[in-house]
């Protein structure tokens, strides 16, 4: 006879999440999801207040264009709020990391004469250094001192996991995602620096075997496993993504449909971002006849939510680069002129 085990953690009606609802309420505590903000104003209006527990959201771009910028300046923003955050690194070491977290840290303390990473660098780099402690190194520089010491400051809640593509999968993600929430008591924000680097071996128990699937797969099986892992830890999962070659062309926009991977990448995420140089996706009008306009938008990016399953999509952003402080300027808005999706380039 065949039996049929139901797993009883899965399974609640409809009445038992009233009753638990009603019980989160009466002690005055939020009864929705729990929501990380970005940091970044216009992002958050536009997604109800921010990233939403059980959402997948991809973060697709050219290389060059600041998606590990974006993602790690909200990692920043969140810890400086007392939220916990993982960000697992497939492609930066955790110097590298902390050599950019500081030089953004003293862009908020200093403005637009805070030190910059070459100078940072070298401090770091300077064999005859009569102090090698970082704050000795950074004496005299315009809030790096004052960096180091932010940081020391919500250090504890940023968790960086350098990460390999031979061996971080998904189940490995979520073991640590569970560990860093038993021993903190808190649910970290979730980056993944980027998808298609994240170790899958569809089925097999022979890691190698990952190597010889097709990319398509690949990808299938670790967006579905990312979405999974989001719905049943109730975390929010920030996934960078790389772009195919129809997206790398000049002066062309790029899309959802030009992310690496396959159909399922668009079809598991919740929210889908796509970042793209302002100048190549203005409008040619916009050029022509205005000169100074030409050089300006060179200096902004724009954030299209292309895909928002609770709320606004369609919805075209701008923020301004500051990649010599490895940042964005997060008071941006919307964008005012006309985008096109190609057009003649203009130089």
């Amino acid at each position: 006879m065949l039996q049929l085990t139901v797993r009883t953690d899965r399974l609640k009606t409809l009445q038992t999440v009233l009753d638990e609802t009603n019980g989160v309420l009466s002690v005055a505590a939020g009864a929705g999801a729990k929501v990380w903000p970005s940091g970044f104003n216009a992002l958050d209006e536009a997604l109800s207040g921010g990233f939403r527990a059980g959402e997948l959201v991809l973060l697709g771009a050219g290389p060059g264009l600041g998606k590990t910028t974006f993602a790690l300046q909200v990692a920043r923003n969140l810890v400086a709020s007392d939220y916990s955050v993982v960000y697992f690194s497939f492609e930066h070491d955790n110097h590298s990391m902390l050599e950019r977290l500081i030089v953004m840290e003293a862009a908020e303390i200093a403005g637009s004469a805070a030190v910059r990473l070459p100078a940072v660098r070298d401090a770091f780099n300077m064999p005859q250094s009569s102090d090698r402690k970082m704050e000795g190194r950074l004496f005299g520089t315009e809030g790096g001192v004052e960096a180091v010491q932010a940081l020391q400051g919500y250090s504890e809640r940023l968790h960086l996991h350098r990460s390999s593509g031979a061996e971080t999968d998904v189940p490995s993600m979520r073991l640590t995602i569970e560990a860093i929430r038993e021993h903190t008591g808190q649910t970290p924000f979730v980056i993944v620096d980027y998808l298609q680097k994240v170790h899958a071996a569809v089925g097999s128990a022979d890691r190698r075997q990952s190597a010889r699937l097709p990319e398509d797969d690949r990808i299938t099986e670790v967006v579905e496993g990312l979405k999974d892992m989001a719905l049943e830890l109730s975390v929010s999962v920030l996934a960078l993504v790389a772009v195919d070659k129809s997206g790398l062309a000049a002066a062309t926009r790029t899309r959802t449909q030009d992310l690496r991977g396959s159909s399922a990448l668009a079809h598991e995420a919740d929210v889908v971002l796509i970042l793209n140089k302002k100048f190549d996706v203005v409008a040619r009008h916009h050029l022509m006849y205005n000169t100074a306009n030409a050089e300006q938008f060179h200096r902004w990016v724009v954030m299209s939510i292309e895909k928002n399953r609770n709320g606004v999509d369609n919805l075209d952003l701008e923020f301004r680069k500051r990649f010599e402080h490895s940042r964005f300027e997060t008071d941006g808005g919307r964008v005012q002129e006309e985008l096109v999706d190609d057009r003649i380039f203009v130089d």
